[in-house]
């Protein structure tokens, strides 16, 4: 299992951005899965998701200044890793982004949490099976 699941972060203009990874990362493989549309993105702006096998590990979006909205994911193998994340990283001086639960506006097993780091990045750990725990 990856460490990571995905990273996401704001570009200028994300078609602009959206033509440059796709020409750059196609030698490896790497392709647009998905777009969301300003109507459907907290930011009101597009969101590109690149990946392979159909699952997007690279985010880039617009609406937002560069820097802004930097986000990286780590994925956790049971939910009882989100719960303990979130706790560990509130402990350690993070800001609650987002208690532990179901985003199910994206799949009904995504379990995520968010915390905002000392430098305010975005930092997540999801579980996107409907494990509980590790047994």
């Amino acid at each position: 299992m990856t460490i990571l699941d995905h990273v996401e972060f704001a570009v200028r203009d994300a078609e602009v951005s959206r033509r440059f990874y796709e020409t750059a990362l196609a030698p490896l493989d790497i392709v647009r899965v998905i777009t969301v549309g300003p109507d459907h993105t907290r930011t009101k702006g597009a969101r590109h998701g690149f990946g392979k096998d159909d699952y997007p590990r690279l985010w880039i979006h617009d609406n937002e200044p560069p820097g802004v909205g930097t986000h990286i994911a780590f994925a956790a193998q049971d939910r009882t890793i989100v719960d303990a994340f979130h706790q560990a990283a509130l402990k350690a001086g993070g800001i609650d982004n987002g208690p532990p639960g179901v985003r199910a506006h994206y799949h009904d097993h995504y379990y995520a949490a968010y915390v905002l780091d000392p430098d305010g990045i975005n930092v997540e750990v999801v579980c996107q099976s409907s494990a509980i725990s590790g047994h």
